[in-house]
């Protein structure tokens, strides 16, 4: 759920559900249509949840054999050293709000107007993006908050724009591994995962609006994986 953190541990024999937990999530509404909350918040809730579900398992982390992760398409940035950037006009200082909600609705404007462009590769989402995508949100924070776009999305700012549940993968390996799901950015960010040729598609960026140091690999995701 939006609103909270859940974690549940699963036999994965069998399937049985051995335990849960769950824990509240901070959310901003400082303007209509925006929603914000702090991934430091999530990741706190996120790990409390885990520890919370085990206890109620009865089980031990050295009994686990795998993590996953799922999440609401809601946009994180993060700077060059990993820190949060903020995403609220009314306090664009205060870092910890950098997370733009999967139903904030600000960036209906830059949303209509990649849908008027009418890019091929607008086929992905059923072709029409919706501002609860994250490219018409990253278009917004260009056009409304160059500064936090900057030091985010840009090759010179050096930092990053992940779905949030790119994030919570991200975060658990210590911001040692920089993968993001092909399921996220095909259905989320218009990558283009045709077998032939496939990847990020530049000509889709340029046309919606966004410049020659836009939006690099680096920022987006260089590994794509299944």
């Amino acid at each position: 759920g939006t609103g909270s953190a859940r974690a549940g541990v699963v036999d994965v024999r069998d399937g049985t559900l051995l335990g849960v937990h769950k824990q509240d999530i901070t959310m901003w509404n400082p303007l209509p249509e925006h929603y914000e909350q702090s991934s430091e918040d999530i990741w706190a809730a996120v790990c409390n949840c885990v520890r919370g579900a085990l206890s109620a398992a009865g089980a031990t982390a050295d009994e686990v054999c795998g993590v996953a992760f799922d999440a609401t398409c809601s946009l994180v940035l993060l700077d060059s050293e990993g820190a949060p950037v903020g995403i609220d006009p009314t306090v664009p200082d205060e870092a910890r709000r950098n997370v733009i909600v999967w139903m904030d609705h600000r960036s209906e404007e830059q949303a209509a107007r990649i849908n008027r462009g009418g890019h091929a590769r607008l086929a992905n989402v059923g072709g029409a993006v919706s501002p609860e995508m994250e490219v018409p949100k990253l278009l917004w924070l260009r056009d409304e908050m160059p500064h936090a776009f900057h030091a985010a999305a840009t090759a010179e700012g050096g930092g990053k724009a992940l779905d949030l549940a790119d994030f919570l993968a991200y975060a658990a390996t210590d911001g040692s591994q920089h993968a993001r799901s092909l399921c996220t950015v095909v259905c989320k960010w218009n990558y283009d995962a045709s077998p032939a040729g496939g990847g990020w598609d530049r000509s889709f960026f340029e046309s919606v609006g966004f410049g020659e140091g836009d939006l690099p690999e680096a920022a987006i995701g260089k590994d794509v994986l299944p």
